[in-house]
């Protein structure tokens, strides 16, 4: 592969995607995709050129930083392209607080401020500077890029951002500031383009996959969602809890006597999908399972979903479409059909082929509410503001 290319990085709390782009006069045009897997020994790295796909086993280990394992990374890559060519990376970084308005050229004024929101998003945050860092020691003279997950909910109103705490703690900094944004950027512009008129309705789109959201567009800008000053709040997860009573909290740590670290341990790796069932985090073998408790998982997930969706469309003042995206969201007939059940009472009714098959527009012609599946591409976004922060110009035709 010859010309320029831009590489994406998205960093998850325990996996990297990671989108190869040739840059063209249409600006970046993805050409290979690959994930590197830090929940297995040894580390997992799948590699996706066209219709070919590589899984190699990594010899570099994840430690402290991640200098040999993206050295590995980029040795791998070069197999198959030039890397002599790249151009730049852009990284997705979940938490850009109040600092952040839009995609950055990422320097070392931006790591420390990024670095200092770390606290706010102590799973995520991490993983991307670690990437950032190994990336900056491996090629130095590589422009990099941060595009912010919050950055799309920037401009929610007051009433939305607020929690009802002391305003010195709001003036801190703890307030709703939501996540997924640039997978909520994507299903945007590509509502837009596909079905103009719902564009500029009234939206919720269910971003669901092991983290899992919901955002309330209007013309597609965003007036809510369903996180709020963590990852963890919302509709239950594949292994977080979503929203929670504070008073469960205090329990824990008050009269359990639990440490802050068993707690956050608990919240985010313990429950959701994983821990209502104790079978799987998984939805796909939930699914599969026969057990009471599988069941139970999945009917409390479609039911917190349906309800978020109920309380999107107060925010936004009525409701035209639903769309499901991520994973879960594109993949699992039965999830959607689940909750579409529990939205009946709005004229909500799907067409069950079309829901089955997975395709485009998944409710009837005489269904009230519209109801479709678009599938997201945050590496997209990320490659898409790169350029936009560098300027760069693609010289493949």
């Amino acid at each position: 592969m010859t010309g320029k290319l831009l590489i994406t990085f998205n960093a998850g709390s325990s996996t990297v995607k990671i989108g190869l782009f040739a840059l063209g006069r249409k600006g970046a045009e993805r050409i290979g995709k690959g994930m590197i897997d830090f929940r297995r020994a040894p580390l997992r790295f799948t590699l996706s050129e066209g219709p070919d796909t590589f899984d190699i086993a990594l010899e570099a280990e994840a430690g402290d930083d991640l200098h040999e394992v993206v050295s590995e990374a980029f040795s791998r890559l070069s197999w198959h392209f030039d890397l002599d060519n790249i151009a730049a990376i852009g990284h997705r970084v979940v938490h850009g607080g109040d600092g952040f308005a839009g995609p950055v050229r990422l320097d070392d004024d931006a790591i420390a401020a990024i670095d200092a929101l770390t606290p706010l998003a102590p799973l995520h945050q991490p993983q991307g500077l670690r990437l950032i860092r190994a990336l900056r020691h491996l090629r130095p003279q590589l422009p990099q890029t941060a595009s912010f997950d919050t950055a799309f909910h920037r401009d929610h109103a007051d009433v939305v951002r607020r929690f009802a705490i002391p305003r010195a703690l709001h003036d801190q900094g703890i307030k709703r500031y939501g996540f997924h944004g640039l997978s909520y950027k994507f299903i945007a512009a590509e509502l837009a383009r596909r079905e103009p008129a719902l564009a500029g309705s009234k939206v919720v789109v269910a971003h669901l996959g092991s983290g899992a959201s919901l955002c309330g567009l209007d013309g597609g800008v965003s007036r809510d969602t369903s996180m709020g000053f963590s990852a963890l709040d919302g509709v239950p997860m594949a292994t977080r809890c979503g929203a929670i009573d504070p008073g469960v909290l205090l329990h824990l740590i008050g009269t359990q006597g639990r440490g802050v670290k068993d707690v956050e341990d608990i919240l985010y790796r313990q429950s959701g999908l994983l821990g209502v069932s104790g079978i799987s985090a998984d939805s796909r073998e939930l699914l599969e399972s026969e057990r009471l408790e599988a069941s139970q998982a999945l009917d409390l997930f479609s039911f917190r979903i349906a309800g978020e969706i109920a309380r999107l469309a107060t925010t936004l003042g009525g409701l035209d479409a639903i769309v499901f995206t991520a994973g879960v969201g594109e993949n699992q007939p039965r999830i959607r059909a689940a909750v579409s059940a529990r939205l009946a009472w709005l004229g909500l009714t799907l067409d069950e082929p079309a829901n089955a098959a997975n395709t485009g527009t998944i409710s009837t012609a005489s269904s009230a509410i519209s109801a479709l599946v678009i599938a997201t591409d945050e590496e997209q976004v990320i490659a898409d503001e790169a350029l936009l922060v560098l300027g760069i110009e693609g010289t493949s035709p």
